[in-house]
């Protein structure tokens, strides 16, 4: 048993890490070391426990380019498509699902950071933005990937990086908070969890605060190389998971 609760101290230790450098990522690499060790259902809620408590560290301690219009609409459809994503969850092909998004971002994504000069959207305004709020929200209900369409979005935007990480950072904690809740409300959240939620907490705190440290002082450019390279490894790892699946 110490040798679990181990575990899932190294893996909320570096996931906070990475979520306080970048604004998102927590599950990702969390269950990179969860994965092994614990049962589907009890990483995923600790994953969530986990991202919750740092998105609130981080908007606690960076709270640049915040602007309440801007988020808003990704918020609005994130909140609508929650629910669609958790209903559509059991008629969906889930490994067929997790493949055709690791494929479009381990190929656009590499795409991007290679290229000199990102290519910018400006139309659509406020409904696309919340179009695209609405795709994480869907994508949130069906398995956590609440992130990943906004922050591609963001960047194809051309946001600044204290704009964009305001925009991930917000509708993340919006999207997770709802998602805790849900969690507590169905029950999903036992009394024998708890132990390990008082694991995650503490061996986060530090990494967090460091990344979010780190991440005052890089500059746009270098913001943009680590989002769109935790997007790839993001896309490498849902193909990993969903290819044997397919195979099979």
């Amino acid at each position: 048993m110490a040798s679990v609760y181990l575990v899932v101290a190294l893996g909320a230790a570096a996931a906070g890490f990475v979520q306080g450098l970048s604004g998102f990522a927590f599950g990702m690499v969390a269950m990179s070391f969860w994965a092994w060790a614990l049962e589907p259902r009890l990483a995923a809620t600790l994953a969530v426990f986990g991202a919750l408590t740092g998105q609130i560290l981080s908007a606690a301690t960076v709270r640049r380019g915040f602007e309440g219009r801007r988020l808003l609409p990704f918020v609005a459809g994130g909140l609508v498509g929650i629910p669609l994503g958790v209903a559509l969850l059991p008629h969906l092909d889930m490994q067929g699902f997790k493949a055709i998004l690791g494929a479009l971002l381990v190929l656009w994504c590499p795409a991007m950071l290679l290229s000199p000069r990102l290519p910018r959207i400006t139309a659509g305004g406020r409904l696309a933005d919340g179009a695209v709020g609405l795709a994480g929200g869907i994508m949130g209900g069906i398995g956590g990937f609440t992130g990943a369409l906004p922050t591609l979005w963001c960047t194809l935007r051309g946001y600044k990086k204290d704009a964009q990480r305001s925009v991930i950072q917000n509708f993340n904690l919006s999207m997770l908070a709802v998602t805790m809740g849900t969690y507590l409300a169905t029950g999903m959240v036992t009394r024998e969890m708890l132990p390990l939620f008082a694991v995650v907490a503490p061996a986060m705190l530090v990494p967090t605060l460091l990344g979010t440290r780190l991440y005052i002082g890089i500059s746009e450019a270098r913001f943009r190389q680590i989002v769109l390279g935790l997007l790839t490894a993001s896309g490498a790892a849902l193909l990993a998971s969903a290819l044997p699946g397919l195979v099979g």
